[in-house]
């Protein structure tokens, strides 16, 4: 005998349950639409915005009048609305009822500047009120010619204050009330349905055009702005990551030296202590240590094509031959020491020496032909340096190189890193000059050098 298995049967999706057509789901999408922009607060208050104070119509005014050219997009409406108003006038027989008719064509154009869409059925309600009071005068339906030039002057404005798919609705609405007027009202000679149709879609695709331009350059404006910032952090981690590798061989210099000598120093005393021995080698493996963890620091900054220099890092010593390739170049520059010259911590000397250099190449980017100026400073406390150039000749064969904007950030970084201070600007006569201070401790102060701020 064989054993029939039931099993439990799934009940049918219920309707809110069941899969939709695509169809289904874009006639549904299609009406949502509607619903928000026609429907969904119909009569809200959205006052039409004033002009910016700098824009268009306020620059070609008088000065007397330039004030009142923020109210360039309301005078244009109101004269929108008295126009068809004025063609309503003269399009129907005079007496109250060519009054009626020109306000009910005046009445949506100016409601337009406080509430767009309500502006839009009361233009359908006016045309419809209009074609009977006064539609007896004229062949043409549903539009009379004022009536014509409201709704047309309707859908153009609410067309710009919305967005375009808002556009598309009201035209294809204005289609529906012309398809039925004429199909309601057959016994009339003509209709101007079909100049209608035409003409507001060919000024709804102009607004739409707009509308995507304008969308279009806001985007190009965000991403060229947020492209612009991150260039310019990216500048800044990298100019950062030079200067810690720079720094890297300074460091690791000194604590070699530490290392070496406390591993020298017990041999320099006869008999040392067992506590002087255990202490200079508690020196030694403490430096060895710094400098394993300096190392492994540097190598997450580090590049993956870095390699590093050979040479040692270098100082003001060696300005004297900055200066004689820069003059190579074909740059008069020039360079007066003042102060006592003494040595400076390397740190000191590296980032005064690769500002010297920064500001000379801008100088032969920005300024050439000009000449240059250098001025080092010993004083007390510190070491000053200032870059000076003064205007590249006027009948200038080579032509200035915009150059990647990198060289300020670059010395601001390594004076901020010292927590010197740094000024740079344009001079009287067209130049440009480069001034920098950077604090050196005093002997005993214990201040460290590397101690940048945060």
């Amino acid at each position: 005998m064989t054993e029939t298995t039931t099993y439990p049967q799934t009940p049918p999706p219920r309707g809110e349950d069941r899969p939709r057509s695509p169809e289904f789901r874009l006639a549904a999408d299609a009406l949502r639409g509607l619903r928000q922009d026609l429907f969904s607060d119909a009569f809200a208050y959205r006052p039409l915005p004033r002009a910016a104070v700098d824009g268009l119509p306020a620059r070609v005014l008088p000065d007397r009048l330039r004030e009142y050219g923020v109210w360039a997009p309301h005078i244009a409406v109101a004269a929108l609305g008295g126009f068809a108003a004025l063609v309503s006038l003269s399009s129907t027989y005079g007496g109250p009822i060519a009054l009626l008719c020109a306000l009910l064509v005046l009445a949506p154009v100016l409601l337009t500047l406080a509430r767009p869409v309500a502006a839009f059925w009361l233009s359908l309600l006016a045309t419809t009120m209009t074609a009977f009071v006064a539609g007896g005068y004229w062949d043409a339906w549903p539009w009379l010619p004022g009536s014509f030039l409201s709704h047309l002057s309707v859908l153009t404005v609410v067309a710009i204050r919305t967005r375009p798919r808002t556009a598309a609705w009201m035209w294809a609405l204005t289609a529906v009330y012309g398809f039925l007027a004429e199909t309601g009202f057959a016994w009339h000679g003509s209709s101007d349905v079909a100049p209608m149709l035409f003409l507001s879609a060919l000024l709804l695709l102009a607004v739409t055009v707009r509308h995507t331009h304008r969308q279009a350059r806001r985007e190009v404006t965000a991403q060229r702005t947020a492209t612009a910032h991150e260039r310019s952090r990216r500048t800044l981690l990298e100019e950062r990551s030079t200067i810690a590798r720079e720094l890297h061989d300074v460091v690791a210099h000194h604590m070699s030296v530490v290392a070496i000598q406390a591993e020298a120093a017990p041999y320099r005393v006869q008999n040392p202590p067992p506590e002087l021995e255990k202490a200079f080698a508690t020196i030694r493996e403490n430096a060895v240590a710094a400098l394993t963890e300096l190392r492994r620091v540097l190598g997450v900054v580090r590049a993956e094509d870095y390699e590093a220099p050979d040479a040692p890092q270098p100082t003001l010593a060696d300005l004297d031959t900055l200066l004689a390739n820069v003059r190579d170049t074909g740059l008069e520059v020039g360079m007066t020491v003042t102060g006592a010259v003494r040595e400076l911590p390397q740190g000191v000397e590296l980032s005064a020496y690769r500002i010297v250099q920064e500001a000379l190449s801008n100088t032969l980017r920005h300024a050439p032909g000009a000449t240059a100026r250098v001025e080092i400073a010993y004083v007390l406390g510190g070491l000053g340096v200032r870059v000076v150039n003064g205007p590249p000749p006027a009948p200038s064969l080579i032509k200035p190189s915009p150059g990647a904007g990198h060289g300020i950030t670059g010395m601001r970084e390594r004076v901020t890193m010292l927590n010197g201070e740094m000024t740079d600007g344009p001079t009287d006569d067209g130049g440009y000059e480069v001034t920098v201070f950077l604090p050196v401790p005093t002997p005993g102060t214990g201040t460290d050098l590397f101690e940048g701020r945060a």
